[in-house]
């Protein structure tokens, strides 16, 4: 009895994921997107048990070499589709109907809530829209000080490991130095980070990023009550990490949202001032959330609540992303010596012999070379390895029909190392993103910052940060191939289970 019984179950079953895919399977047949071989319930789900985080890039690469860059999947009943092809790239990415994130990104709204990141629909037009002239050129003119001060702190602090032999993971170096830019660029206080990295503040952001970088890749740890039920210590350690994160940022909130009600009282308010005279009549820098601050939905002001997600998601996209890039790019000009020299010499070319003078947003813009080398190196190491979309209808996408309720990976990582793209893909040569050859890259071949209507809209204030902090490595040290060789890691961003390492030692001119 029992057998026949099971045996019915497992009828039953395999009868209703045939019916529930059979959609999805006569869509993507038509459109001629093959994949691997699925299993009837579970899909493509006993193949991902023997991968790990590590190995994910690789399954990848075997899986385009074998059905081609548009490769249909089905992980138990979630069905979708991994691209790495440029024009499906652009497809999605530049329309309008495929802008909602799937659903892996729900593990993030605890922290950051409904914001820019995850919301969509008309909460996210809205606040998109409001968010945008924080990052008009007048401000980020002022950010560039921020960057200088805190690159300079950075620097000064690694003097002590300059000793050409000393191995320096670069990725913890520069996180501290990106969380004390983005807190004082996003809210307009200083957590002193690399001074003090205990702060618990800073202490949070680490542990609940590293926490949350599991969640994505452990599928153990995906729902909630399998995490209350088998990793409940780790749960309940994420949360109290959340809340503090949370209970300084509406601190923060507060405090400024009072200072404001204080001088539209006294009459010394003036709306979206670049800068302004604080009580002792020092420049005070406009931070992410005095534009918040000031902003309105319907002539109503944002609430706490709705500034709170805001200026957590900034805090959250703004340290992890701009760290693995210049812990990356460290890396390859330690490793590709010719190229470091050709960026110092443009750096003392533009920037001058003073290594403390400081730097100012038009001579970070004629760092032409080096704007190469950040870009060459997000084209091999994209901060942002996959990016996720869900297709919520029916919709036609590069001329082929998909199938509504279908996730997409944006294989980013892969596209970029395409070969049809990218004649040897796997070296290092700024060249590629020179002046003299622009127009030969597919701009969907190269989306390190995502494209479309929701591309990063922090894109200008990373590029500003990275030229700031890099110059400013190569000014004060020759960077050293010392270390292991990375060994990349599938994650919420890109990273290496070696560390990103290089030797430094000081440079004497």
């Amino acid at each position: 009895m029992f057998v026949e019984l099971l045996v019915l179950l497992l009828t039953v079953a395999v009868v209703w994921d045939y019916l529930v895919g059979r959609k999805h399977s006569k869509y993507f047949d038509k459109a001629g997107i093959k994949g691997p071989f699925r299993w009837p319930v579970v899909g493509n789900a006993p193949m991902m048990l023997k991968e790990t985080p590590k190995t994910v890039f690789d399954l990848q690469w075997r899986l385009i070499q074998t059905h081609g860059k548009n490769i249909r999947f089905q992980i138990l009943q979630d069905r979708g589709l991994m691209t790495a092809d440029p024009k499906m790239i652009e497809a999605i990415m530049s329309s309008q109907q495929t802008i909602q994130k799937n659903n892996l990104y729900g593990l993030l709204v605890n922290w950051l809530g409904d914001g820019l990141l995850l919301s969509k629909g008309k909460k996210w037009f809205r606040r998109r829209k409001i968010i945008t002239p924080a990052f008009h050129f007048k401000i980020l003119e002022q950010f560039v000080e921020v960057f200088d001060q805190q690159s300079a702190i950075m620097v000064k602090n690694l003097y002590d490991r300059a000793d050409g032999k000393t191995v320096i993971n670069m990725f913890p170096v520069a996180c501290l130095c990106a969380l004390d830019i983005i807190a004082e660029t996003a809210m307009g206080v200083k957590v002193n980070a690399q001074l003090q990295p205990n702060f618990p503040y800073v202490q949070s952001v680490t542990t609940a990023s590293a926490m949350l970088a599991e969640r994505f890749t452990n599928p153990a740890q995906r729902l909630d009550v399998f995490m209350r039920l088998f990793f409940s210590s780790a749960f309940a350690e994420l949360n109290a990490n959340i809340k503090t994160m949370q209970d300084f940022t509406n601190g923060v909130i507060s405090e400024r949202r009072d200072l404001l009600q204080k001088s539209m009282a006294d009459g010394t308010y003036e709306a979206s001032n670049a800068a302004s005279q604080d009580d002792v009549g020092q420049k005070r820098r406009m931070a992410l959330l005095d534009v918040l601050l000031q902003s309105t939905v319907d002539g109503a002001p944002l609430s706490n609540e709705d500034i709170r997600e805001e200026v957590d998601t900034f805090m959250f996209e703004g340290h992890d992303t701009t760290t693995s890039s210049i812990a990356f790019t460290c890396y390859l000009l330690a490793r590709h010596p010719e190229v470091q020299a050709r960026v110092f010499q443009e750096v003392r070319d533009v920037l001058g012999d003073d290594k403390n003078a400081p730097v100012n947003t038009q001579q970070l813009g004629e760092l032409k070379y080096l704007e190469c080398v950040i870009k060459e190196s997000l084209r091999l190491f994209p901060s942002v390895p996959i990016i996720g979309r869900h297709i919520v209808e029916d919709t036609v996408l590069d001329g082929k029909l998909i199938p509504g309720n279908t996730d997409v990976m944006i294989l980013i990582y892969h596209a970029q190392r395409d070969p049809d793209h990218f004649p040897e893909p796997h070296k290092f040569v700024p060249e590629r993103f020179s002046s003299e050859r622009k127009g030969e890259i597919n701009s969907f071949s190269y989306t390190p910052f995502s494209a479309g209507p929701r591309n990063c809209i922090g894109q200008k204030f990373a590029m500003l940060e990275m030229k700031s902090t890099i110059s400013k490595m190569v000014r004060h040290f020759e960077l050293l191939p010392q270390g292991e060789d990375v060994q990349l890691v599938l994650n919420i961003i890109l990273r290496s289970t070696t560390g990103i390492n290089v030797g430094i030692k000081p440079r004497v001119y």
